[in-house]
């Protein structure tokens, strides 16, 4: 199934309560170990200390009414400066940060190994909310947090190079090394390649504002291009 036409069946879902929260860091716990990226453990789930601060959204995504994956997208900005990659590679973005400038970080990408099989366009559609963060946030960089095998899937998709090399993070086993594109210079050709990427400014507002958001990250572009909304 094409990323467009499984757009419109997917149910993106802001993780907000302690039930939903669980589901997600068990599917984690499932993804990662069927992956050889974490040891097993009694908890069967996987967390960290970057779930619940005011900069992430963690988010569920739903096809038919059952959760096939998640992902976290952070947003840095000179006064928000926590996440998983600035955690890891702080040497290269506190500089970024430093000039002002906006930088979504997603991470925690896990889908169900089934529900993946049945849908190839599954990842697609999933890390495009990293994306649509990027617009939302108006943001200057757009990172990914991958193994050294993925690259190529985000160099193709978001048009990212390897920016940071592989180290290793608590918990995983195996090293993640970061990729990173300027979004403004690739967001038109992304939209061309994908058009499915493409948002609207409801669809923004509806997944990316909420109470108490902090008021320091950047508001959004005036204008993009015209959008698809998802389903």
């Amino acid at each position: 199934m094409r990323g467009l036409e499984l757009l419109d069946q997917v149910d993106y879902r802001l993780v907000q309560t302690a039930e939903e929260k669980e589901q997600v860091y068990q599917l984690r716990y499932r993804a990662y170990l069927r992956e050889g990226a974490i040891l097993p453990s009694d908890s069967g789930r996987v967390t960290d200390e970057y779930d619940d601060l005011p900069n992430s959204f963690i988010f569920a995504v739903y096809v038919g009414g059952e959760l096939c994956s998640s992902i976290r997208v952070s947003i840095l900005t000179p006064q928000w400066r926590e996440s998983l990659s600035a955690g890891m590679f702080s040497d290269l973005l506190y500089p970024e940060l430093d000039q002002g400038k906006v930088i979504v970080d997603p991470t925690r990408f896990v889908a169900d190994y089934e529900k993946a099989r049945r849908l190839p366009a599954l990842p697609y559609v999933t890390v495009r909310l990293g994306y649509v963060a990027c617009a939302h946030f108006n943001a200057d960089i757009g990172l990914a947090n991958v193994r050294p095998e993925h690259r190529a899937f985000y160099r193709k998709v978001f048009l990212q190079e390897p920016w940071g090399e592989p180290r290793r993070y608590g918990g995983l086993i195996k090293p993640v090394g970061l990729v990173a594109a300027h979004y403004p210079s690739i967001r038109d050709r992304v939209f061309q390649r994908f058009p499915f990427m493409r948002s609207s400014a409801f669809e923004r507002r509806m997944l990316f504002e909420r109470p108490g958001q902090a008021a320091s990250i950047r508001p959004p572009l005036p204008q993009l291009a015209p959008a698809i909304a998802a389903g």
